[in-house]
């Protein structure tokens, strides 16, 4: 009797436990790396949007839209094409803006209004940018000052993930259903970021936050474009690791592309001539990026961080062969909660019946 007693409690709360909801958390007082979506209303180039959000590298705007390292510095931009912004958000008291970048200083006969909605595509309202810098009147700017442009970001842990959160702008004819879809998200999740109740009454121009998956953080997952996982441990000078798939950086002081493999570009470490090796010991032939496979076993050599002294490696070994129950199990999810929850009160009633 006292048996089925724990035996009833432990199936009820597993039951309740798998369909409740995980909830967005706001993590305080941080800075985090952040992007947001720029459209420029005039034709330009990729160093004058460099430029006008102050990109401290040229490739940290290279490695924010995935472009490729040989790309030229006058590249033409559409004024119709999204340019993805790196920058780094300030979180605190519960909201979000850029770290006190970027920084305008205004031309003649400019004001308020076209430097928020015109220069930088509507990304902030012009009362945002006169409460920031303090100014009574944003009617009342003079050339040459200079104004600190707050763009909108987020340092929120969602569903108990870090992510990297993408502000974009919303398409004429766009739905939060589809773009939920287009960035692997739900409408939930958005919703809820994005502080809305109704999914109709989203806008064309609106900026959304969109929270994009991420590599590193001590966690094992597969680089989207290169075959290999990074697992950045507490040690390293580049901890926490936070970049978004689809991006990619160079850290290691410029020797360590990721995603995922040896830059090729000169070290910025005036004590390292060349730059280190970067082969996991205990396995002759792999270096960052490599892998190799043994029956089921796939063995990756993963960037783990730097030093001062040298850059970090270990191998990670993981099964590349289907489980036996594979379909059984992706039947079993297609089902949802829902079944499991029904199954669960099939039980308990049962085994109140006969064990009583």
């Amino acid at each position: 009797m006292g048996y089925a007693k724990v035996l009833l409690g432990v199936v009820l709360v597993t039951a309740l436990a798998a369909t409740s909801t995980a909830q967005t958390k706001l993590n305080k007082g941080a800075t985090c790396p952040a992007l947001i979506d720029y459209v420029s209303l005039n034709n330009t180039n990729i160093t004058a949007i460099q430029s006008l959000f102050q990109v401290k590298k040229f490739r940290n705007l290279l490695g924010a839209n995935n472009l490729p390292t040989s790309t030229p510095s006058d590249k033409n931009v559409n004024a119709t094409e999204k340019i993805r912004i790196p920058f780094t958000c300030m979180c605190t008291n519960g909201t979000g803006v850029s770290n006190r970048k970027p920084v305008y200083k205004v031309q003649k006969d400019d004001f308020m209004y076209h430097i928020a909605k015109e220069v930088f595509s509507g990304l902030l309202t012009f009362q945002q940018i006169a409460d920031v810098n303090g100014v009574p009147d944003p009617n009342q700017i003079n050339p040459g000052q200079e104004l600190w442009i707050p763009l909108p970001c987020s340092c929120d842990i969602v569903n108990g993930i870090k992510v990297v959160h993408n502000g974009i702008l919303v398409d004429k004819g766009s739905t939060v259903e589809g773009i939920a879809k287009q960035y692997g998200t739900n409408l939930t999740t958005l919703l809820t970021l994005n502080n809305m109740t109704d999914p109709s009454k989203l806008q064309a121009g609106q900026v959304l936050d969109i929270p994009l998956p991420v590599i590193g953080i001590k966690l094992m997952l597969k680089c989207l474009f290169v075959p290999c996982s990074s697992n950045v441990n507490s040690s390293s000078l580049d901890y926490p690791f936070l970049l978004a798939n689809g991006t990619y950086v160079y850290t290691a002081y410029n020797c360590v592309k990721l995603q995922c493999e040896p830059s090729g570009l000169k070290s910025t470490n005036s004590d390292w001539t060349t730059c280190p090796a970067m082969q996991c010991q205990g396995a002759d032939s792999l270096f960052i990026g490599n892998k190799t496979s043994s029956g089921c076993n796939q063995t990756s050599c993963v960037y783990s961080g730097f030093t001062s002294k040298s850059i970090l490696t270990s191998l990670v070994t993981e099964s590349i062969c289907p489980a036996p129950s594979a379909a059984w199990k992706i039947g079993f999810q297609g089902l949802g909660w829902n079944f499991f929850l029904f199954i669960s009160i099939q039980l308990i009633l049962f085994l109140s019946l006969h064990l009583s």
